[in-house]
C-alpha cells in the first residue's frame, strides 16, 4: 500500500518559519511529480509548489520568495521550507505524489495524497 506521511505542521508566529516534510512509502517503482496543496477553511485546495522528478519547480504567486520545495529522491521524500509567514498562510498542507506502483510483476500509475497536516499562523 503506497502511502504518503507529512510531518512538520504546527502553530508558529507571523514571520516565523516551519518546514514541512512528506515522506512516500510502500512498493514505490518510481516518483514523478511531487508537490504541495494547501487548502484554508471554506476555501479551495490550491497548488502552494511543485517540484518535477526532472526540471523546474513551480510556485503560487502568494508566496513566491518565502517559500522552497525540494526534494530527496533516495528518501523519497519532499519538503516544504516555509518562511515570512502571513496569517493568510494559515490552512491543511497536503502533500501530493504522481508515481508508479510496482504490484508484482506489472505496473500503476497512481496519483497519492498525504493526510494533510496543519499549519497555524497567529499571534
Amino acid at each position: 500500500q503506497v502511502q504518503l506521511v507529512e510531518s512538520g505542521g504546527g502553530l508558529v508566529q507571523p514571520g516565523g518559519s516551519l518546514r514541512l516534510s512528506c515522506a512516500a512509502s510502500g512498493s514505490i517503482f518510481s516518483i514523478n511529480g511531487m508537490g504541495w496543496y494547501r487548502q484554508a477553511s471554506g476555501e479551495q485546495r490550491e497548488l502552494v509548489a511543485a517540484i518535477p522528478s526532472v526540471g523546474s519547480t513551480n510556485y503560487a504567486d502568494s508566496v513566491k520568495g518565502r517559500f522552497t520545495i525540494s526534494r530527496d529522491n533516495a528518501k523519497n521524500t519532499v519538503y516544504l521550507q516555509m518562511g515570512s509567514l502571513k496569517p493568510e498562510d494559515t490552512a491543511v498542507y497536503y502533500c501530493h505524489a504522481g508515481l508508479v506502483e510496482k504490484l508484482g510483476g506489472s505496473y500503476r500509475y497512481r496519483e497519492v495524497w498525504g493526510q494533510g497536516t496543519l499549519v497555524t499562523v497567529s499571534s
